[in-house]
């Protein structure tokens, strides 16, 4: 299960739409749920999913969400501006 915090929804679709483009190429499956900003805290302590991917818009509170994930095992990181700007699933699954 991957969660993906904080992305707009116009974008949200095209991203997750690339990431099941991708993943269906590679014969891959991948439970992807999205998530505002504020649920994240609430989603590690409810779900453990095995990773957190957060929008550029709250890469601001990353340290935070990362502690938190931290002490559940959750590896989180940001997607990078560039693949978020241009929906490159590919590279932000890698």
């Amino acid at each position: 299960m991957i969660k993906f915090c904080s992305l707009w929804k116009t974008i949200k679709r095209l991203l997750i739409g690339s990431i099941n483009k991708r993943s269906t190429k590679a014969e891959k499956k991948y439970g992807i749920k999205t998530v505002l900003g504020a649920q994240v805290e609430d989603i590690i302590e409810k779900d453990a999913p095995d990773c957190i991917l957060i929008g550029t818009q709250i890469k601001y509170m990353e340290d935070q969400l990362k502690a938190a994930a931290n002490k559940h095992d959750i590896p989180l990181e940001a997607i990078g501006m560039r693949d978020y700007g241009t929906m490159n699933g590919k590279n932000v699954i890698a």
